[in-house]
């Protein structure tokens, strides 16, 4: 990168980073909205014991609680610590429960916590994807207490001893096939919509992790640094290839360092996925063997936003989900400011990436108001998980669409699809095939029939329209009923101004401005300016509004966005 290059970047990457913090995107139909929800002693859930029925029904109940505020706020996906430290959270024929569950390791609960989890989750139009931690296994006392039933004790060729603490070793080649025969077991037992890996990689120099003897024996004169990235490889590859064999629409993703290189202008300070823990997560992406990224990007300022950047020009049209520090809002932490994340939300959003938040417990205690933003502000449209296409882009076919109205309700009913696994129904003041700013008023029906009966009956009038979606997440084609009384995309009211890209809005009193679609849904919002730039906006019919300093609205125009 030459110096101009060089310097184009930095003012690109600059008023981006400003117009972040001014003013809020409009919210995207497709965007990954995660939480981690660690089990690991119980940081997250649960907080009671299920050593007795009582005990049980506590923990289901905390668990239903935080979904349906993770629900309220707009999260669509669940990353649940599954696998915890060769210990997991579900009934394993390969390795024995965690502690977390009854406070003794290798007790099992009586009932079946991620059958559970999933269920709830996807009652609440949720995904859940099991959060396996790879090579890390458990500490000399928990080893102690699981007896013959540790993985040291079963299988002692696979593990090391660092210091206090157990570790796969990734050089051992049953290593690989171990770690596999987890995930292929959890995607045959239930019906997860992901794999998330967590320290798929070698261990930070902090722990004392000797492979010399891997090495001599396995290692056959290779480039050390290069044969530990393919040791790591092999592990994802492995497991790729047995969630596949099952699943193929299972989505696979990990949990990589927050910055995978060095970049140009900004060192990654010896600590990167690449080069420091030989995590080759993008090489990953390009072979397939991953759908999707969540880096750990705990960090602020230049350690953040330029590398961001980089993660995004590497994503191959694949998702990339940013994690976020969020428990440094806390005072016993970092203490930070709540525009902190706000600002990283808002820039990962104009780089059309998804959000995930370290952990769930401070996003549900509302640190510094953050469930608040997200609830009223940011999550406030939800949103739906990317298609896989890059496994399948193959549309389902788009159902055969009935309907039935009278005074009070509309009722829709529809051919079932062989290739699809539910339904979406929307709403919309405009008669499109383009469902980008649409109300949706159900989805993920497992019916062939709707009936939409709102509080208002002039909701009655509108353009409907049924999709199906497969496995994959393909939404087909919309068949579309029109109740409008006048098409108002091909008879245009003659008042009403077209816009292209740039609107003039002139000399308005207003402290802020809003746009607004059909259903009332702010999808621009911009300090007082003479002029808006509607690039980002879809086609269609929309209201300009300005809102004053008691915080009122005023109408100022309709107009059609062309």
């Amino acid at each position: 990168m030459n110096k101009i290059n060089r310097i184009f970047f930095v003012l690109a990457l600059t008023f981006l980073a400003v117009q972040a913090m001014r003013a809020q995107m409009p919210q995207p139909k497709y965007e990954v909205r995660a939480v981690w929800l660690t089990t690991l002693m119980n940081l997250d859930w649960p907080k009671s014991a299920a050593t007795t029925a009582e005990g049980e029904a506590r923990q289901r109940a905390e668990l239903v609680q935080m979904f349906d505020e993770l629900q309220q706020c707009g999260i669509n996906t669940v990353v649940m610590q599954a696998r915890v430290r060769s210990t997991t959270v579900y009934p394993s024929k390969i390795e024995p429960w965690d502690a977390c569950m009854t406070g003794r390791a290798g007790r099992a609960p009586g009932y079946d916590p991620l059958a559970f989890a999933i269920e709830e989750c996807h009652k609440r139009n949720m995904e859940l994807h099991a959060w396996v931690v790879c090579f890390p296994i458990c500490k000399l006392p928990a080893a102690k207490q699981l007896g013959n039933a540790a993985l040291p004790k079963k299988r002692p060729e696979l593990c090391q001893l660092c210091d206090d603490q157990w570790m796969m070793d990734p050089g051992v080649p049953g290593t690989a096939d171990y770690i596999a025969s987890i995930c292929k077991e959890i995607v045959e037992n239930y019906d997860v919509d992901g794999i998330s890996l967590d320290y798929i990689r070698y261990p930070e120099s902090s722990i004392p992790f000797n492979d010399n003897k891997t090495y001599q024996k396995y290692g056959k004169g290779q480039n050390r640094n290069q044969w530990r990235s393919e040791n790591v490889t092999r592990t994802v590859r492995a497991i790729h290839d047995a969630v596949r064999s099952v699943k193929p629409w299972v989505k696979l993703s990990c949990s990589p360092v927050g910055k995978y290189c060095d970049l140009p202008l900004h060192s990654s300070k010896g600590w990167n996925a690449r080069d420091a823990v030989h995590q080759d997560c993008v090489a990953w992406l390009d072979e397939g063997l991953m759908d999707m990224l969540m880096p750990m990007m705990y960090f602020t300022g230049d350690h953040f936003y330029p590398f961001a950047v980089d993660w995004q020009q590497r994503a191959n049209e694949k998702p990339i989900v940013p994690g976020l520090g969020i428990y440094f809002l806390n005072k016993n932490e970092k203490n930070w400011n709540l525009d902190v994340i706000t600002r990283e939300m808002n820039f990962l959003r104009w780089l059309g990436m998804g959000q995930a938040y370290f952990r769930t417990r401070f996003l549900l205690n509302n640190e510094k108001g953050l469930y608040d933003y997200c609830k009223d502000h940011f999550y406030s449209r939800s949103a739906r998980i990317p298609p896989m296409t890059w496994v399948s882009n193959k549309l389902p076919a788009t159902p055969r669409l009935q309907s039935t109205q009278n005074k009070w309700d509309i009722r829709l009913s529809w051919d079932a699809q062989p290739d699809a696994v539910h339904y979406n129904v929307y709403r919309s003041d405009v008669l499109s095939e383009n469902l980008d700013f649409a109300q949706i008023v159900a989805e993920n029906l497992k019916t062939t029939e709707f009936v939409y009966a709102p509080a208002l009956p002039d909701k009655l009038r509108g353009c409907f329209a049924v999709t199906a979606v497969d496995r994959y997440g393909n939404e087909s084609k919309p068949a579309l009923v029109n109740t409008l009384r006048k098409n108002i995309e091909s008879n245009k009211r003659q008042d009403m101004a077209e816009v292209d890209g740039v609107m003039d809005v002139g000399n308005v009193d207003a402290e802020e401005l809003v746009i607004l679609d059909m259903a009332g849904r702010a999808v621009l919002r911009h300090p007082n300016a003479d002029r808006l730039y509607l690039y980002g906006i879809a086609r269609g019919c929309y209201e300009l509004r300005a809102i004053d300093s008691q915080h009122r609205t005023h109408p100022l125009k309709l107009f059609w966005k062309k």
